[in-house]
């Protein structure tokens, strides 16, 4: 996930999806869930390595079966679409979904979110718009016509929330600026604006820290050339979330127990070496409305999310 929401990431328009309905059908599985025969089918998006994210799943997989007396077996599918439509199938029972594929998966299989990923100590951040400081540039409107980096294009806090930052203020960001570019990489938007290519640029930031920090080490003065001059609205951070029809008791296992094994030192290493995660907060499907929101404005589709990087 990016490094935030490192999240980022579908064949029809979020509103379409909205209105399709979310009735699913569940995979005809016989044996108990949660057992050998049937273990808990948690899949991983591939926005990592998947070798290290397989691995790092594994490792949380054994704390949990430990924890909680369930079986697991985890996945990490192809793409944001594959484990998206699996779990409507009910052929994946746990997904760790970024925000905008969560929402979609929501309201087209009434998946729902019951945990919400920790990192930097807060479980929200923004996507901020940095400047060097000796430009004159110290607020949203300066940087009319001028040069602007986004990371990847379907990068929640590198281009989809600065974009509608941008829309909310007035101003239509396909004609805001004079030249636009992709670099890709928040830490590549940062050495964009840092060494004169771009005027300003997207990155991700949080309530202490700011992909800034990914390059200090090539640009220790990077903190003091560069400024912080708009940010978005709050991003909640990524999901842990169920498929339609999980049992609630299984569900509530799962939860506790991945609260529980995050608060371990054993846990701990697990969990942030599978995405950076510090722990969990309970969350429920309101608290991503403000995400519908964007996702509908900026038109975002899954077939976007899940275009080769």
């Amino acid at each position: 996930m990016s490094c935030r929401s490192r999240l980022t990431f579908f064949a029809l328009v979020v509103a379409t999806a909205l209105a399709a309905g979310c009735g699913t059908k569940t995979a005809s599985r016989s044996a108990a869930i949660g057992t050998a025969d049937n273990p808990i089918k948690m899949a991983m998006v591939p926005s990592l390595d998947t070798q290290k994210l397989v691995a790092s799943g594994d490792r949380l997989a054994q704390l949990l079966e430990k924890k909680t007396g369930l079986k697991y077996e985890i996945t990490v599918p192809t793409s944001y679409t594959a484990v998206i439509t699996a779990m409507g199938a009910g052929t994946v029972d746990v997904g760790w979904l970024s925000p905008i594929p969560y929402v979609i998966a929501h309201d087209r299989y009434n998946v729902q979110v019951v945990l919400r990923t920790v990192r930097d100590n807060s479980d929200r951040y923004w996507s901020f718009i940095i400047a060097r400081t000796d430009t004159g540039i110290n607020k949203l409107a300066d940087l009319k016509g001028k040069r602007f980096a986004y990371g990847d294009p379907v990068s929640t806090s590198g281009a989809i929330y600065p974009k509608h930052l941008i829309r909310a203020s007035g101003y239509d960001p396909e004609k805001f600026f004079s030249e636009v570019i992709y670099a890709g990489a928040h830490d590549r938007v940062v050495m964009a604006v840092y060494n004169k290519q771009v005027d300003a640029g997207a990155i991700y930031g949080g309530i202490n820290t700011d992909a800034r920090e990914k390059v200090i080490k090539a640009l220790p003065d990077v903190m003091t050339k560069t400024k912080v001059i708009a940010k978005s609205i709050e991003i909640p951070n990524d999901t842990v979330s169920v498929r339609a029809g999980l049992p609630p008791a299984i569900v509530r296992k799962i939860v506790d127990g991945l609260i529980a094994v995050s608060k371990s030192p054993e846990g701990k290493k697990a969990v942030f070496d599978l995405y950076g995660i510090e722990g969990f907060v309970p969350a429920k499907d309101a608290d991503y409305d403000s995400v519908r929101k964007v996702a509908r404005a900026e038109k975002i589709r899954l077939e976007q999310i899940d275009k080769p990087k």
